[in-house]
């Protein structure tokens, strides 16, 4: 591993552990409110719907001024909304607190155009592999974590996330180098330049795929601290050990499978097994009233999210050209945000109103439909 790419998933690694400290942890926290089910989901939404705003700008402006400085505002945004859901005492000042994080959100964006920047393109698959380990690693400690310190208090695993994140920022001033000549510099109008990546048919097929892909993870993310919940009557300490380990398996095949199974099928072969192992694990889901059950059905899950992860990242930066990774990915991180953000939304309903099982089997469905549409996707080289 290089150095730049050893400094991000350093980065990205400490950043993720922050970021999984809360996942399993906001809806008890929200709960402690009064938060409903939809207002669980809705804390997540609005946060994607902030980084849905804030990422094309971001992703033109690392493009302009370099991945460096961008990716440290980010982070030390985040820093500052967990600060703030600390010291909460409002659902109003949660919302605040997410508006926040995701108005500054455009550091995983920024982290893969800046690994666009220092790789081959047949080498990304491998390199976003390592990103994805990344995620994976800051899944186990983050959740694990949050376990342990929700036992003292629902803020101490927040507090944990605020310091654990700000050192992350540490690390990318001191030891992160540019990658970006700055004479290469963006138009300054990064809707009008998501628009106009919109209308390319390659890259519109690609980033709808995207949208649709996150969707349907971010209804299985959100919702699933309330699932175990009402399924297996867990708590904050026992969700987050379980998505502690359902972290370690997604690391060991992000880190270990992905990229021998790259180099012999492809990025789109990879990425369509992906998502039809999700889709088999999604559905299988339902069905768990165990724990062992419940296992048993993660484990497609993990791969279709191993597999599906670093490929799906590989194939949008591969539909840009090399001088505009920056609004590429500024482009596919506001897809995600909006898959991310309605995800929740109709995740949180779909459990309110017709029980836990309606989530997963939804967010089968459009996998399904993530399925068809990349059968039929061409990949094509944008430079000619």
């Amino acid at each position: 591993m290089t150095r730049p790419l050893l400094v991000i998933f350093l980065t990205i690694f400490v950043n993720l552990v922050g970021f999984g400290i809360i996942v399993p942890l906001l809806p008890f926290y929200a709960e402690t409110f009064g938060a409903s089910p939809l207002v669980v989901g809705l804390l997540f939404a609005v946060f994607s719907i902030c980084q849905l705003l804030a990422a094309p700008a971001l992703g033109d402006l690392s493009d302009r001024y370099g991945r460096r400085p961008v990716l440290i505002f980010s982070l030390l945004g985040t820093v500052v909304s967990f600060v703030m859901l600390a010291m909460a005492h409002s659902i109003a000042m949660l919302f605040l607190a997410r508006i926040v994080d995701g108005l500054s959100g455009g550091n995983i964006s920024t982290a893969r155009a800046y690994v666009a920047d220092v790789t081959e393109p047949k080498d990304r698959s491998r390199a976003y592999g390592i990103i994805g380990a990344a995620f994976g690693l800051g899944f186990i400690c983050g959740p694990a974590l949050s376990g342990i310190l929700a036992g003292y208090s629902y803020t101490a695993p927040i507090w944990a996330a605020a310091a654990m994140t700000l050192i992350a920022t540490v690390m990318a001033w001191v030891w992160l180098p540019e990658t970006v000549h700055r004479a290469a510099a963006g138009t300054g109008m990064p809707f009008r330049n998501m628009a106009l990546m919109l209308q390319r048919p390659g890259l519109r097929r690609v980033l709808v795929i995207d949208f649709i892909y996150w969707f349907a993870f971010a209804i299985f993310q959100t919702t699933f601290a309330l699932f175990v919940a009402r399924r297996l009557g867990f708590d904050v300490s026992q969700t987050g050990y379980l998505f502690a380990g359902f972290g370690v398996l997604g690391a060991i095949i992000q880190g270990a499978f992905i990229r021998p199974i790259v180099q012999r099928l492809g990025d789109k072969p990879t990425f369509i097994i992906g998502v039809a192992c999700a889709v088999i694990g999604l559905a299988g889901t339902t069905f768990a009233y165990s724990l062992w059950v419940l296992v048993i059905a993660l484990v497609p899950l993990a791969f279709g999210m191993g597999f599906g992860h670093p490929t799906v990242s590989s194939l949008v930066s591969r539909a840009g050209r090399g001088d505009e990774q920056g609004r590429v990915q500024g482009a596919a991180g506001a897809m995600e945000s909006l898959g991310r953000a309605l995800g929740p939304i109709w995740g949180s309903a779909a459990l309110e109103r017709f029980g836990e099982a309606m989530p997963y089997l939804s967010a089968a469905a459009f996998l399904g439909l993530t399925l068809l549409m990349s059968i039929t996707y061409t990949v094509t080289d944008p430079n000619g």
